[in-house]
């Protein structure tokens, strides 16, 4: 798990320098920054679904982990989470549950994340999920000087999903199909979507509430594939 140590790394390495360099980052450039980053997960995300093919199982993914997600609260459960890391951080920054998240979708829903973890868990070479580290690292830098200590936070649970899928990866690799990977990118994709509408102020979305989307396509790809 080389590359996803070395990413969680980064991602630490980089909030960290965000934070301690904020404040000597004019609130004028910080917002150009923040409008390019919203600017590149739109272009990335609406990449990242035009990958797709499902369309159907895309939107009824979507609908169903909407519900469910909206009957678990995961919103308001990573808005907790988030407050008690920013307790012991002992931060004040009001939109660190916000980076949290930001950063975490940023980083972890991309196609790069789940071939990148795949291709180490099948023993086939790291070097997808080490270019994937050195873009998150400046990426995290960035988002940290608006975000603060909520995108350095983001190393832990991109650990323990990045290393997730390589451990599966090395159990039942070899079963993962690239339709499943495709899908799953695309749906991906449309959170980042939201993401950015979000970072751009153009309309705020509950995207954590979606994240169980993320589950429903691939049972409903992989139901598809074997029972249709």
């Amino acid at each position: 798990m080389i590359g996803t140590i070395v990413n969680t790394a980064t991602v630490l390495l980089g909030g960290t320098l965000g934070v301690v360099f904020k404040n000597h980052i004019s609130k004028r450039f910080a917002g150009i920054f923040f409008q390019a980053v919203g600017l590149f997960t739109l272009v990335l995300g609406i990449k990242m679904v035009l990958e797709g093919h499902e369309i159907l199982l895309i939107i009824f993914s979507l609908i169903a982990g909407s519900f469910v997600g909206e009957w678990l609260k995961l919103d308001k459960r990573i808005e907790y989470f988030g407050d008690w890391c920013k307790k012991r951080l002992k931060g004040n920054n009001e939109k660190f549950s916000e980076g949290l998240i930001t950063s975490f979708l940023l980083f972890c829903s991309g196609s790069m994340t789940i071939l990148g973890s795949i291709q180490e868990g099948l023993g086939q070479g790291h070097e997808l999920l080490l270019t994937k580290a050195l873009m998150d690292g400046f990426s995290s830098l960035i988002l940290a000087t608006t975000f603060g200590a909520g995108v350095a936070v983001t190393a832990i649970p991109l650990f323990l999903f990045q290393g997730g899928l390589t451990l599966l990866a090395m159990f039942f690799g070899a079963n993962i199909s690239m339709t499943i990977i495709t899908e799953l990118t695309a749906v991906g994709g449309i959170l980042l979507i939201g993401i950015a509408f979000s970072i751009l102020d153009i309309k705020k979305v509950k995207v954590t509430n979606m994240l169980p989307a993320l589950i429903f396509i691939c049972l409903f790809v992989w139901c598809k594939i074997h029972l249709f």
